[in-house]
Formats: C-alpha cells, sequence, structure tokens
C-alpha cells in the first residue's frame, strides 16, 4: 500500500499526493494507492491488513532543507524535530491503530521537508524537484519489501 498524505491547496503540503499519483501511475501489480487527507481514522482504514504501507508526507524540520528527502519510520521522525504539515496525521493514528489492530505490519514514511505551507495549488520549486527522488525512495522500498517477502526456491 501506498499512501499520500497532504492537501493540495496547501503548497507543499500537496507532495504526497503528487507522489503517490505518479507511483500509481506506473502500475505495479500488487501495489495500491491511496491519497489521504492525514485524519487518523482514515489512514486506519487505508492501511489496515497490508504487510507494507509506504506514506509519503511533507514534513516540517527544525531544521528545514526544502525539498530533503528521508525514507524513515515515524520514530525517527520524532526524535529528529519533525512534524507532519497537517495538524493530525501519521503519528497520530499510531496509538489508535496499535490498540485496535490495525497497523500495517511494516510502516516506513518518505518524508520531504517543505518550503511553503500557505493557501494555493502548486509546489514550491524546491519540493517540485524532490518529486522524482520521493518516488524513487517509494519504489526502491516496494521493491526491496518484494525481494525480502519471496519465498526462497
Amino acid at each position: 500500500m501506498v499512501v499520500g498524505v497532504g492537501n493540495e491547496y496547501r503548497g507543499d503540503d500537496g507532495i504526497g499526493p503528487v507522489v503517490a499519483s505518479r507511483i500509481e501511475n506506473l502500475h505495479m501489480p500488487g501495489v495500491l494507492v491511496a491519497i489521504s487527507d492525514g485524519e487518523p481514522t482514515s489512514l486506519l482504514d487505508i492501511w489496515t491488513g497490508f504487510d507494507l504501507a509506504v506514506v509519503i508526507d511533507a514534513v516540517r524540520c527544525v531544521s528545514p532543507v526544502p525539498g530533503r528527502v528521508r525514507l524513515t519510520d515515524i520514530d525517527l521522525l520524532r526524535r529528529a524535530g519533525t512534524a507532519s504539515s497537517h495538524s493530525l496525521g501519521i503519528t497520530d493514528a499510531l496509538p489508535s491503530g496499535r490498540v485496535l489492530g490495525r497497523l500495517p505490519a511494516r510502516l516506513v514514511v518518505v518524508a520531504v521537508d517543505v518550503a511553503c505551507l500557505e493557501p494555493g495549488v502548486g509546489l514550491s520549486e524546491p519540493v517540485a524537484s524532490a518529486v522524482p527522488r520521493a518516488a524513487e525512495a517509494v519504489v526502491g522500498e516496494l521493491r526491496r519489501s518484494e525481494r525480502t517477502s519471496r519465498p526462497r526456491t
């Protein structure tokens, strides 16, 4: 499962949906793609039952580098001083998901540092230039998961 989190009407917050759409256009067998505004119960509905969920999200950092792409997990994002660009998001879905047994077996986040979260459509230049790198990170994680989950012959 690939989940693009964000709001295309808030500038760089649209990076998740843009990257998710790019992945969807690749028509990778066995890969489902969804778009979410980051609302926790929506995320639980989307990723429940999957072995792997790769989530693309815009993040605000203490020391931002707009357009920087990081492949990480939630715990590392918390320690690194980053936060989702939404009031609620992935980190808010985790406690409920754990209690309800509605988390994927593995959750990977492709985090992209933002430059602008003002109302408006379109990504800033540094974040738009990060789209190919973020998509490559998602595809790489999907392929890595595919290799490790195949039975040995």
